[in-house]
Formats: structure tokens, sequence, C-alpha cells
């Protein structure tokens, strides 16, 4: 398949990242085109591309920007999410890299249309470099007066905005927006209870949007080319292009840009030249690794969110995980479960407790101690867990054990003894005068 996709956030420029290039390139022309307009026309023209968020939830942008009150005196607040602590999802780092004027841009659009006079993008701990390259873009956007205060002089309006880069410590559930928040407020990373929402009651108790780097660094080519035009690219009700990043088992991993709708057939043999050693697939994580596992025959699904939903999992980071036929699935559970109890804030008892259980059941499991009845109560706990945290981590860490149990029970199976049933202890005390075994084994 030839790739003649558009490529609207990474585009195909060499040294896109330094200002000048960026300029030559139709760079910040967005800017000036969206402050001859009204800030309702703005967001009406993000409606009409119905992009929708790259950070995992899908929610629209443009409605999620309507929700900022208008006509208050209060300070209006936009957090960048550049958090990226998923596993499996390493897209917005190229932005940072290879493209930050656009994102940067998409910062100021988003401004504009919210009323927002600041800007705090939220970057992973460990992504010394990426944080590094993005203030050197701001930098240099700051020097030629297209950031701050001279702004006003640059285009000729009363609109100016600061845009700050904040370096976080490194915990995943920062990357869940009221615990963004609280640790740019520079508290514990706990999430917060909603309502109130951030729109109402935000950073430091004022309204707050938080959007996605992937999101913003989109906003510019939908000003340029028109919102209807955007969303005829990729599926209908989930359009426009999504950095995809593949790994795993793919002969050719990486970030690519391509239209939603795409089935990961395409993507993982047409786009990244098959499976190493022409093996089979056994299973696929659609995006990042909290997303509920595909099995090796649902690859004809178009990568969009309406059509992974109507097969029980979700698009999330669109970071895809693809593991051959030789693939040891309870060890791949058994390190996703890891990774979330070791994640858990520990502030609601559901995940901080549930978490520890099914990392210590899939351990029993992995090193041959378990049974078939493990198997329902690795299930059990999951449901128990989802729905009932004041986060999402929780659900994070529901969906791929659930999801891997139910997708692939007979694999687990084979790695599981029968099941044992247990003497209830009122009969054990009838049992006393007779032989001390307290369980019995089905054959």
């Amino acid at each position: 398949m030839a790739q003649s996709f558009p490529r609207i956030v990474l585009p195909d420029i060499p040294n896109l990242h330094d200002i000048d290039v960026y300029i030559a390139n139709q760079g910040y022309e967005s800017i000036r085109k969206v402050l001859k307009m009204t800030p309702d026309q703005v967001i009406d023209e993000v409606k009409k591309s119905n992009l929708r968020g790259r950070g995992g939830a899908c929610f629209p942008t443009g409605l999620k920007w309507s929700f900022m009150p208008k006509g208050t005196d209060k300070p209006k607040y936009l957090a960048v999410n550049g958090d990226e602590s998923e596993p499996g999802s390493f897209k917005d780092r190229q932005i940072f890299e290879y493209n930050p004027h656009q994102h940067i841009e998409g910062i100021l659009i988003a401004g504009y249309a919210m009323g927002v006079k600041a800007a705090y993008i939220y970057i992973r701990g460990e992504y010394h470099k990426w944080v590094r390259l993005q203030q050197d873009a701001i930098d240099q956007a700051y020097a030629r007066g297209l950031i701050g205060p001279k702004m006003k002089e640059t285009f000729g309006t009363d609109f100016s905005m600061d845009i700050y880069v904040h370096k976080g410590a490194g915990a995943y559930v920062c990357g869940e927006e009221t615990s963004l928040m609280s640790s740019l407020e520079g508290n514990r990373g706990y999430p917060r209870v909603k309502p109130p929402f951030p729109a109402q009651k935000g950073l430091w108790s004022m309204p707050t949007t938080i959007n996605n780097v992937e999101t913003l660094a989109t906003v510019p080519a939908i000003i340029r080319m028109g919102g209807e035009a955007y969303s005829k690219i990729g599926a209908q009700g989930h359009p426009g292009t999504l950095l995809y990043g593949v790994s795993g088992h793919v002969n050719k991993p990486g970030v690519y840009e391509l239209p939603t709708g795409l089935t990961l057939r395409e993507i993982i043999y047409d786009i990244c030249g098959g499976v190493p050693g022409n093996k089979k697939v056994k299973a696929v994580i659609p995006g990042g690794s909290s997303m509920p596992p595909l099995r090796g025959d649902q690859l004809d699904v178009p990568m969009d969110e309406e059509s992974l939903k109507k097969i029980g999992t979700h698009i999330g980071t669109a970071g895809i995980m693809v593991m051959d036929e030789d693939t040891d699935l309870v060890k791949v559970l058994l390190r996703i479960a890891h990774f979330y109890h070791h994640e858990s804030c520990g502030q609601c008892t559901p995940c901080r407790e549930g978490c520890g259980w099914m990392e210590k059941i899939l351990k029993r499991i992995h090193r041959g101690d378990g049974t078939t009845e493990d198997l329902d109560l690795l299930v059990n706990v999951a449901s128990q867990i989802e729905g009932n945290t004041i986060c999402a981590l929780g659900d994070a860490a529901a969906w791929p054990v659930r999801g891997f149990i139910v997708q692939f029970r007979d694999e687990f199976e084979k790695r599981v003894k029968p099941r044992r049933n247990f003497i209830p202890l009122n009969v054990v005390h009838g049992m006393r005068n007779q032989a001390p075994t307290l369980e019995v084994q089905n054959n």
C-alpha cells in the first residue's frame, strides 16, 4: 500500500522545529487568522471539525472549549497534558521534538478562543530531552514576540498569552487531569472528586481546560483547512489523523501519522511490514496498556473509537502493542498489573487494595500455583474496582486484567490447576477427630 496519507501534525518538512522554517511553511498564520475572528467563531470551527481529544478519552474538543465560562473577571487557565506515562504511548514527544511550534500555535488559538491568558505544559519527569526542546521553541517564540506581552505589537491585537513548561516527577496518575492540576499547584498528585469540573474549579480554584499535546497541535491545521474539510479525513465519527505508536512484534515499529479508520491489519502488515519470522499475531492492545486487548482474529477492526467500542475496547492513545504467537500472555498481564499496582496513588480503597490483590493472584498463576478459581477471582476483583474510584486509574488497571482473562481464557487455564474446593469452617470443626485434611482436590 502506498503511503499517500495526509500528515497534519508531523509533516515531512526538514528542521520544522526551527522557528524560521516553521514560519516559512505557513507557521503562525493560523493564529493571525484566528485573531480576526470572534472567540465563538473559533470554537464553532473546531466543533465543525469534530476533533476529538487525543489523550485517550476522545471527548469533542470544541465542546470542551465551550464549557469555559464567559463574561467572568476570574483568571482562566489552559493545562496541556504532555505527561504521556501510558505504557505503549510515545507520540507526544515526537511533537516536542519535530513540530513544537505548531503545538505552541495551537495553545495560542485555544487561549484566544477561551479567553485564557496563561498556559502550563505539563511534561513527564523522565522526558528531560523533550522538556528542553519544547522550552527552546517557547524561548524562540517569545524572542519573536509571538508569545507574551509583545504579541499585542506583533499581531496588532489586545490579546496576549504566556506559556510555561512544568516538569512532573514521574507519577503515572498525574496524567489524569485533576491529578495533573494538583501537581501543578505544588501538591501531591491526588485526583479530585468531580463535580466541580475543571471548567468551573480547576487550577487554583479558577476555570481551567485540559487538552492533550496532540489535540492542540492539530488545531492550527483545522483553522488553515477549515473544520468541514478536516471532518472528512478518516472515519466519520472520529475524523482526522492520529499518531499511532506501534511497538512489539512488528518489523517496522515507530510513530506513524495515519487517518483514523484504517484497520489494524493494514497498520500491522501494510504500514509496519508484518510480524518478524512471519509468525501469527496472538494479541494486540490497540491504545496503550490500559485498553482491553484484541485477539489475532480481530485485526480487521477499523482503528477509530466507535468501531473499537463495539467490540469491547477503546482507541486510547493509539499505542498499538503487537504480540506474536509465542508471547506468554500470563507474563504480559503480570507486568501490566505490577505497573498499575505500583502507580496507584492509594487514595481509593478499591484501587489501592484491588491492584495489589490482582498482582498477587497473577504472581501465583505465573509460578504455577494458581487454580481455575483464581481466574474467576481476578475477573471479580477487576469488576469491583471499575467505576468505584475517584479517577480512571482503577479502570485502567481493571480493563486489561478482565480483558485478557475473557479473551484468552483457554491460555490462562493451561497455566492453572483444577479448582479446589475448600471445606467450610463449620465442617472443619465437625471433623476434629478425623484426619486433618483442610482441602480436597477435584480431579
